[in-house]
């Protein structure tokens, strides 16, 4: 049995009330706006206020941004890089901060929290410095040697809509924001509401490294208020969540003619080799599996495992601590909100009513919080299931033992998503072998999701259901952008020279 930590008493003493005012007061919305209020999921108690936007509202964020994008794509990148370092140093310096915030709001572990520290001050960092190499004018290949001289130029779309999640709020908010700035656009974002200071903080802490007001703006509501009015000013959209939401982003972006990058579900598999480090493998198994308590669209949800892993690995999921402290104590934390719960509750019930069997965790603990569950493992676990293939977003892994590799890479693939994969071997060689085999768009060998993740340089999305585009390295900044090719003709044209027939002048 996990090691139990007590419920907290309170929130800690960052999130008082004037910071708490001080980040609603960047919402766009009127000041007479209905309020909604937010729960802190390791308690159930009230965490903050929230006013809530209007499709008028979103209407003005975009009018606001006109005016400021068009001075914004003017400054040089000389200056936005300042910004973009001035801001990686604040979160640093502030993290503490935004710690607390992140745990008070999404219930996950301090060592979860802190994963998208760095995650954003490396996003900031890295596409500081490889912005200008990347939007510069690129040289490419004239038509007619020596005679035609052709350049390609990077301009901004000019307005990006960014609708982030409430599992991972300052990794999504602000890495998705961040590259799109550094090419020249306004943001417009709706983060989810439930974590919403998060991002609000983010916000106030790139105004007070130097971003002109109205560049970054955000708004709070429902997709199904304020979603529309998203749509209908946007220039780019970028959506992270749901398959079944981002199909209708992707249609209703297609009606527009305008693009999408749409980072959806999971249902990601780890394959343990017979030649991998049971050890480490069963290490790496914990931290694929139960990170923000499973809320991760990168954790593993499958397992197909030698069978000599198999004892390995549940005996290490049984000494996971799980709990809620404002520190480094616990290696499990909450789920967010009840509907997780429900989803989690409901798929491990209906795998046990229909055979599957519980080698570890399997039920809430409303002793330790509303929305803790214990982190699970099921074996036996069939197609008639609902979380064969449906994704669970919960700390809940089905096992599947295998002998046969080929069987274990086409049982792997069998699922119309294609996210992340895991693949563990004492072969190097091996193992990159089979990850190219795995239909996914990222794929770790001897890690669980943190060395793609981490790896900035390179693109990061899904394939399938997992969604369209890419973030991440070139991808996730020329995405941003709209290329523009300029030809110059010198010298001589493309119709012949006096005197030179058409028949013989066939330029090549």
């Amino acid at each position: 049995m996990p090691t139990d930590h007590a419920p907290l008493l309170g929130l800690p003493p960052s999130l008082n009330a004037p910071l708490i005012e001080r980040l609603t007061a960047r919402v766009a919305a009127a000041a007479d706006a209905v309020q909604v209020t937010t729960n802190a999921p390791y308690t159930g108690a009230p965490l903050a206020d929230l006013p809530v936007s209007t499709p008028a509202d979103v209407d003005a964020a975009f009018a606001r941004a006109r005016d400021a994008q068009a001075a914004w794509a003017v400054t040089s990148m000389r200056e936005r890089k300042k910004i973009l370092l001035r801001f990686h140093d604040l979160v640093l310096e502030r993290q503490n901060e935004v710690l607390d915030l992140m745990q008070a709001e999404s219930g996950k572990t301090r060592r979860d929290a802190f994963l998208e520290v760095t995650d954003i001050a490396i996003t900031a960092r890295y596409y500081a410095r490889s912005a200008p190499g990347l939007l510069a004018p690129q040289r490419r290949r004239g038509a007619i040697p020596l005679l035609t001289r052709t350049t390609e130029l990077r301009h901004p779309k000019g307005f990006v809509a960014v609708v982030s999640p409430w599992n991972y709020p300052l990794s999504m908010a602000a890495g998705d924001a961040i590259p799109a700035l550094m090419a020249g656009n306004a943001v417009v974002q709706k983060p989810d509401t439930q974590t919403a200071i998060t991002a609000l903080w983010a916000l106030d802490l790139m105004h007070e490294a130097g971003l002109p007001t109205g560049v970054w703006q955000m708004v709070l509501g429902r997709g199904s208020s304020i979603g529309g009015a998203l749509m209908d000013n946007a220039d780019y959209m970028m959506f992270t969540g749901s398959t079944a939401s981002g199909r209708r982003i992707a249609r209703d972006a297609g009606e527009r003619l305008i693009g999408s990058s749409l980072e959806l579900g999971g249902k990601n598999a780890m394959l343990v080799l017979d030649d991998a480090d049971i050890d480490r493998a069963a290490d790496g198994a914990i931290a694929a599996c139960f990170p923000s308590a499973g809320q991760l669209c990168v954790s593993i949800e499958r397992m197909y495992v030698a069978e000599a892993v198999h004892d390995e690995f549940v005996a290490r999921t049984e000494e996971l601590r799980i709990g809620a402290a404002y520190d480094y104590s616990c290696d499990v934390g909450s789920l967010t909100n009840p509907a997780q719960l429900d989803t989690v509750t409901a798929h491990v019930e209906d795998a046990v009513a229909k055979g599957a069997t519980v080698l570890a965790g399997g039920k809430a603990r409303p002793d330790l919080g509303p929305l803790f569950y214990e982190p699970t493992i099921l074996a036996d676990v069939t197609p008639d299931m609902t979380l064969y293939d449906n994704e669970t977003f919960g700390p809940v892994v089905s096992i599947f033992p295998f002998r046969d590799v080929d069987d274990a890479i086409a049982r792997a693939n069998a699922t119309p998503y294609g996210l992340n994969a895991s693949v563990w071997s004492r072969s190097g060689a091996r193992g990159r072998a089979v990850a190219a085999r795995l239909r996914a768009g990222t794929v770790n060998v001897n890690e669980a999701f943190a060395a793609a993740w981490g790896s900035i340089d390179a693109p990061m999305g899904g394939m399938g259901d997992s969604g369209l585009g890419r973030r991440h390295g070139a991808d996730g900044i020329l995405k941003y952008t709209e290329p523009q090719t300029v030809a110059h003709q010198r010298v001589q044209g493309f119709d012949p020279p006096a005197g030179v027939s058409h028949r013989a002048w066939p330029p090549s």
